[in-house]
């Protein structure tokens, strides 16, 4: 099997994908199965990884994005493609990666589906109990990171900044912190302003998520049922909100509503982890990064796609600790047969043989049919 390793397309200013598919400890791992890996030079720069490190480990290092994609089977990348990307692809080729086509261009499916393109969303791999394998570790460090990005945004640096400690000190009070969702990122970031001393409370539908978290940090954090009414209530005393929703492959239902951002205090902060899935709030928009943070109803926003991609070196091996089982089953099974027989990976498809496979994404218009059927009628 011949996987490729592209690098990202630097699309919009401050947002570069600087992660990349896999380290050169996982391409080393495929080649001794037997695998070709063609990579493209200069794709692990971004986090550390030189085309030496690659070559050592096996890879072919290709100078050519063309080139890497047409002698692919499988591509191993981490950002959805883009059309120029989807015009080099061959039909019936694999790709990989954190697609979140719920929010792609209509246009962007229509060329996956034309070239028959098996389409695999690293964001919906999903274990029979519900867990997210390889999209967990990125919620683990955003989760981890949410601090210190609250921390930088809280400074008196700028004019309408709150200029408050996160932790507060002896006779002065932490800062107030809420958090929307009590999945794997609500959790660790929960943790995370704990820790630290913040007052945490965390917000979900899922009465058992918030039972696990009372289990874990009982005594550190305050759990509440999410009803609007609730929301209204603690966006009006917070100083800052972690967006942390996700409904796995849909778009992110929008919970905050402008009203409840009018109401909440001058220079708090909004940091919306969801905008990967279209943002959790009225007033968020993709924001490039911190340089383009920007301002609405007196409330500081941050809704940058691709966080984890700042620490990218550790979330490069996160990713390749995470997908590197799922690949060495393609190596042996052939991608049909471990789709077939593997749960996990098979949640994971989008698209296979010019036909959507997800329901998400059927409801744009697109007609769906079940994988598992297909596989199993072309047996």
């Amino acid at each position: 099997m011949n996987f490729g390793i592209t690098k990202e397309f630097k699309e919009i200013k401050a947002t570069e994908e600087i992660r990349v598919g896999l380290s050169p400890r996982g391409v080393m791992e495929l080649v001794h199965l037997g695998a070709n890996v063609y990579v493209e030079s200069g794709a692990g720069e971004g986090a550390r990884f030189t085309d030496r490190d690659y070559r050592d480990a096996g890879a072919h290092i290709v100078y050519n994005k063309e080139e890497v994609i047409k002698r692919s089977d499988v591509i191993l990348k981490i950002r959805c493609p883009n059309a120029e990307e989807c015009e080099l692809m061959k039909d019936g080729q694999t790709i990989m990666g954190y697609l979140h086509l719920a929010v792609s261009p209509k246009s962007i499916i229509d060329s996956i589906l034309k070239k028959k393109i098996t389409a695999i969303g690293y964001e919906i791999i999903q274990k029979p109990d519900g867990t997210l394998p390889v999209l967990r570790p990125m919620s683990q460090i955003a989760g981890r990171m949410a601090v210190q990005i609250a921390g930088r945004l809280l400074e008196s640096r700028k004019a309408g900044r709150r200029g408050i400690l996160l932790s507060g000190i002896a006779g002065i009070p932490p800062a107030e912190v809420v958090i929307i969702g009590a999945g794997t990122l609500g959790f660790c970031a929960a943790k995370a302003f704990s820790g630290i001393g913040a007052s945490v409370y965390i917000v979900d539908r899922d009465i058992e998520k918030l039972e696990k978290v009372e289990g874990m940090l009982g005594g550190r954090v305050v759990t509440l049922l999410y009803n609007k009414r609730n929301l209204e209530k603690l966006l009006q005393f917070a100083d800052v909100v972690i967006c942390a929703v996700l409904v796995p492959g849909a778009r992110t239902p929008v919970l905050i509503t402008r009203e409840m951002v009018r109401n909440m205090k001058n220079g708090s902060v909004i940091i919306d982890f969801s905008i990967d899935q279209g943002g959790c709030s009225e007033t968020t928009r993709l924001t490039p990064g911190e340089d383009f943070v920007y301002e609405d109803e007196g409330v500081i926003h941050f809704a940058v796609p691709n966080v984890p991609s700042r620490v990218a070196r550790t979330a490069t091996h996160a990713l390749t600790n995470a997908i590197l089982p799922y690949l060495k089953k393609m190596i042996d099974l052939g991608v049909e047969k471990a789709l077939l027989e593997i749960p996990d990976l098979r949640n994971g498809v989008y698209t296979y043989g010019g036909y959507v496979t997800n329901k998400n994404i059927a409801r744009n218009g697109l007609a769906f049919k079940d994988l598992e059927e297909i596989l199993k009628g072309g047996e």
